[in-house]
């Protein structure tokens, strides 16, 4: 994980429709991701991956492919997407986008409060799909946005566990919570 996600958030009253507001400090990376996830910000993807080529990236070993994390919500471009892709061109790896999909559960995790309860939900939700061409295997990278409890990438890499074609598997998240 590169940086913490949010600094601070203090209460400061409720809009016109009866919603909390929020002064909210986020560090630098934090509010890059969320200009990017929440305010469809894309031209903060290409800065973002050079962040993680020229921290995270550098600590693994001979990583053979980069894996995106499956989004949580629907979205017409999915931003943990595009920061793969971007990464995968700065580094010269090839990213596989749907290597690993996430089947609905029909319930949002951000409403669930502990990983047991996360893990609970998303269970055996991830399906690896065999997208690899050659015997491999390979050392993956699996890039996440916002680490929250870790029941999202524990079930995914539990999945990609088992798929043959993957030798070792590292996880690298932007924020945590």
């Amino acid at each position: 994980m590169l940086d913490k996600h949010t600094l601070s958030s203090v209460p400061i009253g409720t809009n016109q429709f009866g919603h909390m507001q929020f002064d909210t400090t986020r560090s630098e990376v934090g509010e890059a991701l969320y200009q990017l996830k929440y305010r469809q910000d894309f031209t903060r993807v290409t800065d973002l991956a050079h962040v993680l080529a020229t921290t995270v990236y550098r600590e693994f070993q001979d990583v053979g492919l980069l894996i995106s994390m499956p989004a949580s919500n629907i979205r017409i471009k999915q931003p943990v997407t595009e920061l793969t892709k971007a990464l995968g061109s700065i580094v010269g790896v090839p990213v596989f986008e749907d290597l690993v999909t996430k089947e609905s559960t029909g319930k949002q995790l951000k409403d669930l409060a502990t990983k047991g309860e996360k893990l609970e939900v998303v269970g055996k939700s991830f399906i690896v799909n065999d997208l690899i061409e050659g015997e491999g295997p390979w050392n993956a990278l699996l890039i996440d946005d916002l680490f929250d409890t870790g029941a999202s990438l524990e079930s995914a890499c539990t999945s990609l566990r088992g798929y043959r074609k993957i030798k070792r598997l590292y996880v690298a998240a932007l924020t945590w919570k």
